[in-house]
């Protein structure tokens, strides 16, 4: 059973009482998905033996502190140890304009490239299922794709974005509707030679966005709705979100003179009608902490598998360019330039994967010690001028700290 406390502001006081008061009143141990309380409160209960509290004082603070600067109006912070939830807490305002906002630990936010990790589990779902072969060429499932030197890019190197393609297509490719992009896009010859550079792109993931309807036949939000986030009870996870989830939702900029909340903040993604391989998903750290439980656990989430335990090493497994640099795998970031910040300086590096977010949002996780940081801001309200790469270190530190500290002493013992 979880409880729920009212915590005065420690940070008022020294830094030492304010450590103390922290650990007296946020221990987290089991908290049920469903639990949710105002910013700046945490659930408690008792402390799990491998997780030290003490150290997440200095994120507490480092997050408040980017909120007094502005450079980001709030965060939401989750850090679990499947499957237990170990930390869960809101910060500052979900907006702060046109009026301000509390903060809540169930607020919905534009995951941006977040979304890049579910199209491409998408994928390897039909890997699972026998319906996509990663070594085959992508113009295998969409003949239109095979023209001007791409009849040879293969899916798997759109996973790891090595297909030559450039990051992104020119916005005016849209200007005809979504239809007419798409078919500038595949007839767009790649920048680079296939397979020969790393290049991270979200032109590919467009693609393979695409590719899931062309083999499955539903559309890609159908697909990920009715294979990954309702088998796991993601029950606040959409592209193109209701309207009955608006309050819950962290705005992001204004567009046409309208804030965008619900509306996908990524314009190629807005210009395909919300749904896209490379950005257009929104959810919660709760609903993210279920899927990161479900690759931890080999594929299952409580009792329900969606995936077989050996595509999930399939889409864990590193992979790096001969050199031995940009390592990814089919599904996550392992060791890009893109890493370091979500990784922090405590995860291993190659055996620990995540992913960022443009909006500001990120996770990491763990295989080894089975747990994951979620943190989830809204960068680009309301001004698009927010930064967060200092705070992604300032979580996976202090999450790895309190994990790993514990966790090597009991394997000493």
């Amino acid at each position: 059973m979880a409880y729920q406390v009212r915590q005065r502001n420690p940070f008022r006081r020294s830094r030492t009482k304010g450590m103390l008061a922290l650990m007296a009143a946020a221990w987290i141990l089991a908290m049920p998905m469903g639990c949710s309380a105002p910013a700046e409160k945490a659930a408690v209960a008792s402390p799990p033996p491998t997780f030290d509290l003490e150290q997440m004082v200095p994120v507490d603070e480092a997050i408040r502190a980017a909120v007094e600067a502005g450079d980001i109006p709030g965060a939401v912070l989750l850090v679990g140890a499947s499957p237990h939830t170990l930390y869960h807490k809101a910060y500052g305002h979900r907006a702060v304009q046109p009026e301000t906002e509390q903060m809540t630990h169930d607020t919905i936010f534009d995951l941006a490239s977040l979304s890049k990790v579910f199209s491409a589990t998408a994928v390897m779902m039909l890997v699972d299922r026998g319906e996509v072969d990663v070594h085959a060429p992508v113009a295998t499932y969409l003949p239109a794709f095979a023209s001007n030197g791409k009849e040879a890019i293969t899916v798997e190197q759109l996973l790891l974005h090595r297909g030559g393609l450039a990051p992104a297509n020119p916005l005016s490719d849209f200007e005809d509707g979504a239809e007419a992009g798409l078919a500038l896009i595949y007839n767009r010859g790649p920048r680079w030679e296939p397979g020969s550079r790393f290049a991270y792109t979200d032109v590919g993931y467009i693609v393979l966005g695409q590719l899931v309807e062309a083999v499955d036949g539903r559309p890609l939000d159908q697909f990920t709705h009715e294979e990954i986030f309702k088998p796991l009870g993601m029950q606040a996870t959409a592209y193109v979100p209701p309207e009955d989830w608006r309050q819950r939702i962290a705005p992001t900029q204004q567009r046409a003179g309208r804030w965008m909340r619900g509306e996908v903040h990524d314009p190629r993604a807005y210009a395909l009608g919300g749904v896209a391989g490379h950005a257009g998903l929104f959810s919660t750290t709760e609903d993210l902490a279920r899927f990161c439980q479900m690759i931890l656990n080999g594929g299952v989430y409580g009792e329900t598998r969606i995936l077989s335990s050996q595509i999930v090493e399939t889409m864990t497994t590193p992979h790096a360019m001969p050199d031995g640099s940009n390592s990814r795998s089919y599904v996550f970031d392992v060791d890009t330039g893109y890493s370091s910040s979500p990784r922090g300086d405590g995860f291993a590096v190659g055996s620990t994967f995540g992913h960022t977010g443009f909006t500001g949002t990120s996770f990491w996780l763990d295989a080894k010690h089975k747990t994951y940081v979620i943190l989830l801001t809204n960068r680009v309200h309301p001004d698009g001028n927010g930064r967060v790469a200092a705070l992604r270190r300032a979580a996976a530190n202090g999450a790895a700290a309190a994990i790993m500290a514990t966790s090597e002493q009991a394997e000493k013992q």
